[in-house]
């Protein structure tokens, strides 16, 4: 048995789930957009695709952190 996923990867399955795009277009639609900075990129994403604060953060902090590690 694996063990949990943690940190913003933990919210993938649900967010998938309930707006019904993979991550990776998440991540696409975030690399894509003119906005660079995380709050701005997390207000961006719950006014214009709805998506709820939460969700919002863990795709913006995840989507970030793998670009900096790039």
């Amino acid at each position: 048995m694996s063990a949990p996923v943690k940190g913003p990867a933990g919210h993938f399955p649900s967010i998938e789930k309930k707006y019904g795009r993979p991550v990776a277009e998440w991540q696409r639609l975030i690399r894509s957009s003119p906005l660079a900075r995380h709050g701005e990129l997390v207000a961006w994403l719950k006014s214009e695709h709805g998506l709820g604060h939460g969700h919002a953060n863990a795709l913006v902090a995840h989507t970030l952190a793998e670009d900096a590690d790039r």
